[in-house]
């Protein structure tokens, strides 16, 4: 495939992906999947988690930083602009369109009543990406621990969530030496 036609695909997935999609990134993780993995096959599920992980733990939108990074895959800084200019285009036109009659947008009932049902939906979406996440991440006994605590300390503790995420690279990079320790050992 050129690259005008890989460009154009990845503006097009995006603007797609940008346009159904409310609630934000974890909503998004579902479509992404569906998209980018079985219907593209652009990235797989481990790349897709990194990205997400990394759009999480950076300034930005989550689902911005993650086209961003697929489009870089797929065809460089030129296809990362495309991707991210495709996930953003849609938002921009509805922003336009509400700012046009925001004066009265909230005070119509059957806007505050679809606001209410989206809600709803994007509430089930998160429901069903966490749960695929956990499926995803969790596979060993430590990962479950970092899990339970993250939450935790977050939830019950209020914690900052940069902090979790920090402390959370700490064990993670912490948990690959002792095993590459073990590993070695073994030998």
């Amino acid at each position: 495939m050129n690259l005008l036609k890989k460009l154009l695909s990845l503006y097009v997935t995006f603007f797609k992906i940008g346009a159904i999609t409310f609630g934000g990134g974890l909503t998004m993780l579902p479509i992404l999947e569906r998209e980018l993995i079985d219907g593209r096959n652009w990235t797989t599920s481990d790349e897709l988690l990194d990205y997400y992980a990394i759009g999480q733990s950076t300034p930005g939108i989550i689902a911005v930083n993650v086209s961003t990074f697929v489009g870089h895959k797929i065809a460089g800084i030129p296809g990362a602009i495309f991707a991210t200019l495709g996930m953003i285009t849609p938002s921009i036109i509805i922003i336009i369109c509400i700012a046009k009659f925001i004066a009265t947008f909230d005070s119509i009932p059957w806007v505050r009543k679809a606001m209410k049902g989206i809600n709803v939906g994007i509430a089930a979406l998160l429901t069903y990406s966490v749960i695929g996440l956990i499926k995803k991440t969790i596979k060993k006994w430590w990962s479950l621990i970092l899990y339970a605590a993250s939450f935790v300390s977050v939830y019950f503790f209020g914690l900052r969530t940069i902090v979790v995420i920090l402390a959370a690279v700490v064990v993670g990079i912490i948990f690959h030496f002792v095993s590459l320790k073990k590993t070695k050992r073994a030998e």
